[in-house]
């Protein structure tokens, strides 16, 4: 007797195999049984006919910023509904362990494009926690859709330790009894089940609120022998360290290959580190393959075990005005963004004196590293209030007014209202033939969905069936890239190996979560644009995907929670089916 079959679908185990028919018998939130043969579901409860459908592990989302929503929707559904089964917290340095409620949204509102008011009012409702323990159970005791794993920030404990403005004032460093409590807390923090630490060395992401508005992140104050103290206690406790390098300065790459490898240490253990981010960039073509060969030669010469994250579809945004984390690598950006009322924004864009400052800072910026272009023929306006610029580039509207790029675009923003031109560009990972070479890097992990973060500027919650659809579309036409079992394994065991979760596998006595995937479905919907109302923050009106043709069904610990287009009655609310994973 089962508590479910699924029955006579095309099984992947999540290790790499080449699929097989099999039949699939679930107990008590495992698999009991994988049979060749057909199960008796007489005495099951439940029987899923999966003939002619793709039967995966769930997908694993190791880069998400649901911290706050996590709070307030815990189903996360617009992940699950897409066949994700397991989310990772606490990325980029932000997580809301132990700092004040204030300072987790100041620290992660602005960096993330979530209304603070939001944030601030989920962690004042729901904190009921002191420390990580708490934190675990408080997140254990929600009724989660998903799974969740979660870092602990460094710049959530730098500010917890060191206050937040001190943590955020360049004069300033941690005096040794600070070192000292940053150590023993994030010790307690892996030992009550977090992963590691998450940093982040950019000083592109700023500081929300009114104390310490548009400060960069109190990790990237940090030096090196503060990171180097705290990469210890990873590696002392097995802990890992996801993290990001200054790009201002890209060989600090290497010293995150020298502090967690093993050849320099008296430790023998590394630490494993996965870094932001691996991308075909337009303003560094060929970055990705030196990247590459410098990830392998870092890893044998060190003794490290350092990967980069990568998102495997391409890397379109959308912005409603500046309102995009692109206009903080610039002064003259950052000036705009940290006006947060609309008609002192406009007022300053309209300024002749900030638009000289504005076009020299873009100029010169385009000599540093940055993750835009600042191509504006390649910026397509898609809604504005003046619908004849509607389906035009901002070059375009220049050429046609005989302006410059840059006068053109912030004309057009302050005719309309800055916040009312909404346009899209595509910053990365452009060509398909150099995405199609990227999905074999065994130096990246197919994973940096941001999911739970910018709301309004970019949805990538079916990355996976987006990169899934490319590998059977490449199959189909005599031209593979990956054999389908192998694109599966780096969507899913792959990922739950390398972080040690008990997740991404599909075998007999694994979870059974898991995701069933009707091929037919697999279609060009799965890139379309959409956008759904957030209940939770406001009503706001944010981007996500909706292809539910591809997905049957998604089930978390054996229970199916959604099917056919629609979530199980109390998803989320009375219904709980994850868990908080703790590393094995």
């Amino acid at each position: 007797m089962f508590d479910l079959i699924v029955r006579r679908g095309l099984w992947f185990d999540g290790t790499g195999d080449e699929p097989r028919c099999a039949d699939l018998g679930i107990t008590n939130g495992r698999v009991t049984v994988v049979s060749p043969h057909p199960l008796n579901g007489a005495d099951s409860a439940e029987v899923i006919d999966a003939g002619g459908k793709w039967v995966l592990p769930g997908f694993l989302d190791i880069h998400t910023h649901y911290d706050a929503e996590v709070l307030m929707n815990p189903g996360l559904g617009e992940s699950v509904r897409h066949g994700v089964t397991t989310v990772v917290l606490g990325c980029c340095s932000l997580s809301t362990v132990y700092s004040e409620s204030e300072d987790a949204a100041d620290l992660f509102s602005r960096v993330e494009a979530v209304p603070r008011v939001h944030v601030l009012a989920a962690l004042q409702a729901h904190r009921d926690w002191e420390d990580p323990e708490g934190y675990i159970a408080t997140l254990d005791g929600l009724p989660l859709g998903p799974n969740v794993a979660s870092f602990l920030g460094h710049s959530d404990l730098r500010a917890a330790v060191m206050g937040l403005g001190r943590a955020t004032d360049h004069r300033i460093r941690p005096t040794p009894g600070e070192l000292d409590a940053m150590a023993e807390l994030l010790t307690r923090a892996i030992e009550a089940g977090m992963l590691g630490m998450s940093g982040m060395d950019t000083a592109l992401d700023k500081l929300d609120g009114d104390r310490y508005r548009s400060r960069a992140l109190p990790s990237t104050y940090a030096r090196w022998r503060e990171r180097w103290r705290l990469i210890d206690v990873l590696r002392a406790h097995g802990g890992v360290l996801q993290s990001a390098p200054n790009i201002d300065n890209p060989l600090s790459a290497v010293l995150f290959f020298l502090a967690s490898g093993t050849r320099f240490s008296v430790r023998p253990h590394e630490v494993p580190v996965s870094l932001l981010v691996s991308f075909d960039t337009k303003t560094a073509r060929g970055a990705h393959q030196i990247l590459r060969v410098a990830t392998r030669l870092g890893n044998a010469c060190f003794g490290s075990n350092v990967r980069f994250q990568h998102l495997p579809v391409p890397f379109t945004l959308y912005s409603d005005g500046i309102d995009l984390p692109v206009f903080e690598e610039f002064g003259a950006g950052t000036a705009a963004l940290h006006l947060r009322d609309q008609i002192e924004r406009n007022t300053l864009l309209a300024d002749e004196t900030y638009r000289r400052r504005f076009r020299r800072d873009l100029t010169a910026s385009r000599l540093r590293p940055s993750s835009w272009n600042r191509d504006f023929y390649e910026a397509t306006i898609v809604e504005c209030p003046d619908a004849s610029l509607i389906g035009k580039s901002f070059g375009e509207v220049a050429d046609e007014r005989a302006a410059d790029p840059v006068d053109a675009f912030l004309d057009v923003l302050v005719a309309n209202g800055e916040r009312n031109v909404r346009w899209t560009t595509t910053l990365h990972n452009d060509r398909k033939h150099v995405l199609d070479r990227m999905a074999r890097y065994s130096t990246v992990q197919l994973g940096f969905s941001d999911a739970g973060a910018h709301l309004r500027n970019m949805a990538f919650y079916n990355m996976p069936l987006r990169f899934l659809k490319r590998m059977r579309d490449a199959l189909n036409d005599g031209s593979p890239i990956l054999p389908l079992g192998a694109a599966v394994h780096r969507l899913t065991g792959e990922l739950a190996s390398w972080f040690g979760l008990d997740a991404g596998y599909l075998r007999q006595g694994d979870r059974a979560d898991f995701v069933i995937i009707d091929p037919g479905g697999l279609d060009d919907a799965v890139d379309e644009y959409h956008e759904e109302r957030a209940p939770f923050f406001g009503g706001v009106s944010r981007m996500v995907n909706r292809n539910d043709c591809a997905v049957v069904a998604t089930a978390v610990a054996g229970t199916v929670v959604f099917r056919d287009g629609e979530f199980v009655e109390g998803y989320g609310e009375t219904v709980g089916t994850g868990r908080y994973l703790k590393p094995r």
